[in-house]
């Protein structure tokens, strides 16, 4: 049984849409490799669980690299598709050891998802016996008696560790906190200041920094971001037409990635902004109970032909912020490969030599 069907909208929005737009090689910068069964072993504390949104975790139960790869094969037909991929949160030690297992076995490349709590000498000591390049960390790992709308980048990524990042020249995955999102002042000045201190870490603003609508972007690009402009920006499991083109046009496309949040963004949907929030339009009863989740609705059986995969809704909105802004084939095969392959051999120069 095959890990999910195409329908026939899906076939052509991927012949007709994005199969000759889309580059040969394709670097997906941003996924999720993990197996439930490691979840609940050995996780670090947490305290109390930050608020966190609940409908990823309604696409899939896990991911094992043998999923990711058929789903490479299945949505995108004929690409040679990598990625850098690290876990999701829950089971640490045995997730980071599976996915520095599925990297070798790959040849693909991977991050070591850290805890604030781990020292530096720990952390450098299990990046180099993994094979990782670098740290992905979540907010949810701050400390208990944070709100969760004062959470900062330093709750999570400690200074001690990013001081020992930048000596090695890692990269570090930032998933920015707090609900103002890309625009929050906070996010922002933490955003410069570990470039100004930590100028040899090579960040990448996850999501756009979560700008999913166009009220989340703001003034970070004019008048934050453009101090900054050797920042690298993945537009992961964001299809704001709006927010990719601010970044393409203010960073240029050599500081843009391809990412997709795999699995999430098998996700079949629509994405539409209300406000300042947005809400995934889905198939009917696809996700099972979805009244408590503010971001999903569902739509008519008649409507929900004519939804498709989160990742071409996302693939697409690249497209038009490339066209509005005249960008060439040149352009697209810098976001989608060269950005992420010269940030990797970077990084694996750096760190090993």
């Amino acid at each position: 049984m095959a890990l999910f069907e195409l329908t026939d909208y899906d076939k052509h929005i991927w012949n007709d849409e994005l199969k000759d737009f889309l580059p040969k090689k394709m670097l997906d910068v941003h996924c999720h490799v993990w197996l439930d069964k490691f979840v609940k072993q050995d996780a670090p504390k947490e305290g109390k669980e930050h608020f966190t949104v609940s409908w990823p975790s309604k696409v899939a139960l896990d991911d094992s690299i043998e999923d990711l790869q058929e789903t490479y094969r299945l949505m995108f037909p004929g690409k040679d598709v990598s990625a850098l991929m690290f876990t999701s949160k829950g089971g640490w030690a045995a997730n980071n050891q599976y996915v520095s297992e599925s990297a070798k076995k790959t040849g693909w490349n991977a991050l070591y998802f850290s805890h604030p709590e781990e020292t530096p000498d720990d952390l450098e000591k299990k990046i180099r016996q993994g094979g990782f390049l670098g740290l992905k960390s979540y907010l949810s790992l701050a400390p208990k008696y944070i709100p969760d709308d004062e959470i900062r980048v330093f709750d999570f990524f400690p200074r001690y560790q990013l001081e020992r990042m930048n000596k090695l020249g890692a990269i570090v995955m930032l998933h920015i906190p707090r609900s103002g999102r890309l625009k929050d002042p906070v996010n922002l000045e933490q955003i410069l200041e570990i470039k100004r201190d930590f100028p040899n870490v090579r960040l990448i603003i996850a999501h756009i920094g979560r700008a999913y609508t166009k009220a989340n972007v703001g003034n970070a690009f004019t008048d934050y971001l453009n101090k900054a402009p050797d920042l690298m920006y993945d537009f992961c499991a964001n299809c704001c037409e709006y927010a990719i083109t601010e970044l393409l046009k203010n960073a240029g496309p050599t500081h843009a990635m391809f990412g997709t949040d795999m699995p999430i963004l098998r996700m079949r949907t629509h994405r539409i902004e209300e406000g300042e929030t947005y809400v995934n339009l889905v198939p009917p009863g696809l996700y099972g109970d979805i009244s408590s989740d503010p971001h999903m609705r569902e739509v008519s059986s008649e409507e929900a032909k004519h939804l498709t995969f989160f990742a071409y809704e996302e693939l697409l909105a690249l497209k038009r912020a490339c066209t509005k802004l005249g960008l060439g084939k040149k352009d697209v095969e810098d976001i989608m490969y060269n950005n992420a392959k010269n940030l990797i051999d970077g990084a694996r120069k750096s760190i090993y030599g």
